[in-house]
């Protein structure tokens, strides 16, 4: 089954969407939970790309709850992030982090997250692989 696999390629505008919602449905995609043929010992899953990753929305306060931690290994080394700020620097980081943690965690997980693509504004260089346009409520 190896090379048989289809991979179609789609895009998604992020723009006014709920973060977690829009990394739900594209998680679901890279991991071709969509197919007939899926199984999860497999990818199946098709190529995705988020485009216009700045105008992802957080709901409720969590823009300025929300925060996200990394830790050194080192006494005093825990770095807290509000979500506002990250938004604000980096949105692309915001969402593949969210959808990379609705993959599996594994060898696996980490192939189906090569096939995702996001960028912060709404242009993109994967014309060529001509994606379709893929709607997400």
């Amino acid at each position: 089954m190896g090379n048989s696999i289809e991979r179609k390629w789609y895009v998604v505008d992020a723009n006014g969407k709920v973060l977690g919602r829009l990394a739900s449905k594209v998680a679901r995609i890279l991991r071709g939970k969509h197919k007939p043929e899926y199984a999860p010992h497999i990818d199946v899953g098709d190529h995705v790309i988020v485009i216009n990753a700045a105008g992802i929305v957080l709901t409720g306060k969590k823009a300025s709850q929300k925060e996200m931690t990394r830790y050194s290994g080192y006494p005093g080394g825990l770095k807290r992030i509000k979500y506002e700020k990250l938004l604000k620097d980096k949105p692309e980081f915001v969402v593949e982090k969210a959808i990379k943690g609705m993959l599996p965690h594994t060898k696996l997980g980490r192939k189906m997250a090569k096939k995702l693509r996001v960028y912060a504004g709404p242009d993109h260089p994967h014309q060529a692989q001509k994606p379709e346009p893929l709607e997400i409520d």
